[in-house]
């Protein structure tokens, strides 16, 4: 069976396309199953350059054909912020908690709660050439406080559009459905299906 790299070492998010993809017949491997444990640095001002960087970088370290995705929270009351710095948002060592407190104080004062999570992927051969990429976006808004267990990063403070429960709150099968990852994933199965000849 193929292998097809998905560029990360994050447990949440290579399971997380691992139920996206369940429809094809290549073998899912993040980063440490290739001994690739170099960190490219994101220095793209945009999620496309970013997902760009991984795909095309790693799969030419790993000598594999390789998916990546760049991802963020939109939020308008913040400018766009924190976007493409979400990973970074609190600083380099900091946590999701981290991260979610950062936002909520910003936020504390504003009843403007308007947000997107932003997904792009992008694919790139065993040489490093960018083939495909994708875009995903899922409307919502910024809770309160953080609600729910599930899922990772700002999942349980942001509430897609729809319904009264955070990211942190759904059933996998229903974020499987409407999350930013989930709709630009779609987008790219088709070209991946070409890809592989499956």
């Amino acid at each position: 069976m193929t292998d097809l790299l998905i560029a990360t070492n994050n447990r949440g998010k290579l399971h997380e396309f691992e139920q996206l993809l369940t429809g094809l017949t290549v073998s899912l491997r993040d980063l440490s199953y290739f001994g690739v444990n170099v960190e490219l640095r994101e220095t793209g001002s945009t999620f496309e350059e970013n997902a760009a960087i991984k795909a095309s970088g790693y799969a030419r370290l790993a000598n594999s054909p390789a998916l990546a995705d760049d991802s963020g929270l939109v939020i308008d009351h913040l400018n766009g912020a924190p976007g493409v710095r979400s990973a970074r948002y609190a600083g380099i060592l900091a946590t999701d908690r981290d991260r979610i407190e950062k936002v909520l104080s910003e936020m504390s004062e504003t009843t403007e709660r308007s947000a997107r999570f932003v997904c792009v992927t992008a694919f790139a051969d065993q040489d490093g050439n960018l083939l495909r990429s994708t875009t995903g976006i899922c409307e919502g808004t910024i809770a309160v406080k953080q609600y729910g267990k599930n899922g990772f990063g700002y999942d349980p403070i942001f509430v897609p559009n729809g319904f009264d429960n955070t990211f942190a709150e759904l059933t996998a099968e229903v974020k499987q459905k409407i999350s930013h990852r989930a709709l630009a994933v779609a987008k790219i199965i088709p070209f991946l299906h070409g890809f592989f000849k499956l």
